[in-house]
């Protein structure tokens, strides 16, 4: 797929004081994470790798064409751009994955037998309130 040594170096990160647990380290150091990858000025990934990552991940991409995945969950630094950079991979990974066509398949004899049976009840049934009245 991609080689994740080069598109690690497109990468920028930017650390922010987060939110949260953490008492009063989180008032003292930038734990949160947020990483940035510029999807247009891309030189690894292909015009077409880059369209279908824009239309999988439209809603983090900015319009610059800047794709921004923050993380703030732990409580230090470099755990949180460890998880940053695994969703990056990710993200992308499942964006580029093409989906499976879809093989149609004809119904076998018993599903046939099976729906023809039961529409045969429910026209008797049918039948039945009318000669009721």
């Amino acid at each position: 797929m991609i080689n994740k040594d080069q598109i690690l170096k497109e990468l920028t990160f930017k650390a922010s004081r987060s939110s949260g647990s953490g008492g009063q380290n989180v008032n003292k150091v930038s734990t949160k994470v947020e990483l940035r990858f510029d999807l247009y000025n891309s030189l690894l990934l292909s015009d077409n790798q880059k369209e279908r990552i824009e239309s999988k991940l439209k809603n983090r991409i900015s319009s610059e064409g800047i794709l921004i995945i923050t993380s703030d969950s732990e409580r230090t630094q470099l755990r949180n751009k460890k998880n940053v950079i695994e969703l990056f991979f990710e993200l992308i990974e499942k964006a580029l994955q093409r989906p499976k066509k879809r093989v149609k398949t004809k119904p076998t004899r018993t599903s046939k037998e099976k729906r023809l049976k039961e529409k045969k009840i429910v026209s008797q049934k049918k039948r039945l309130r009318n000669t009721e009245e």
